[in-house]
């Protein structure tokens, strides 16, 4: 255990030192801003009500989840893996005395806090402007539904960065991992929408699964139907991405 706590802090720390941390903050901040500042003019502008304290930030999770933070996850999953097999640091991390599996296993970690980490500072922000521009719409149950809400979406967005790390671990270039994984994103969004009905079996449609907490009439054997092909694509793409990893020679 204490070997694996070495390697996710040493994950951790390189990905703290990189950019696209700090420019995923300043995005995330952005969407709030322009999202606040939009809802504000339409409201003073054309007499509508906007969102409530509590419902900006479930637009803001919506936006986010299906753009920004799959955009940040892919970069900093690709940096992990495909960046580190360019820069030929892998070999270094490889010298360590810790098992392939571990320094896999701390990977994903270290990206999985990533996406925690993104969705929490954006729930924080989020909440506050919500409450600054309007604060009479606020009740206990929105709060926890709100939070809820973010915290769910982590596990979506994991089955997202295995996809990627998979990709990663197939391609060496991560240039074209990059476009690989726009691709297969848009080209399932579109399939989504073409076929809504087997949509749900589609990564890029359980994006969207915090929406299922949020209805009055709890669907949960649709929640749990969710929750298992999910489930079931994670451990897939967890297995065959560590075989690769496991097989690769640096």
């Amino acid at each position: 255990m204490a070997v694996f706590q070495a390697a996710l802090i040493n994950e951790i720390e390189k990905l703290y030192k990189k950019k696209k941390v700090l420019v995923a903050v300043l995005l995330s901040l952005a969407v709030i801003v322009i999202g606040q500042l939009a809802i504000v003019g339409v409201r003073s502008g054309l007499g509508l009500r906007g969102a409530g304290s509590l419902e900006f930030p479930m637009l803001v999770l919506s936006v986010f989840v299906n753009t920004v933070l799959p955009l940040f996850t892919a970069l900093v999953a690709i940096d992990s893996f495909s960046g580190e097999f360019t820069q030929h640091t892998m070999r270094i991390t490889l010298t360590r005395p810790v098992s392939r599996f571990k320094i896999f296993c701390a990977k994903i970690t270290a990206i999985m806090l990533f996406i925690l980490g993104a969705l929490l500072l954006l729930l924080v922000f989020s909440v506050l402007a919500g409450l600054i521009f309007n604060t009479n719409s606020a009740t206990l149950d929105s709060f926890s539904r709100t939070i809820f809400s973010y915290i769910v979406s982590l596990f979506p967005m994991l089955v997202l960065a295995l996809g990627i790390v998979l990709l990663a671990n197939i391609f060496k270039s991560g240039i074209t991992v990059f476009f690989v994984s726009i691709i297969i994103f848009l080209t399932f969004k579109v399939l989504g929408l073409i076929f809504s009905q087997y949509s749900s079996i589609l990564l890029t449609t359980q994006l969207d699964w915090y929406n299922l907490f949020l209805v009055n009439s709890f669907p949960f054997a649709k929640i749990v139907r969710q929750f298992l092909i999910m489930l079931g694509s994670g451990m897939m793409l967890f297995t065959t991405g560590f075989y690769l990893y496991d097989k690769k020679e640096f």
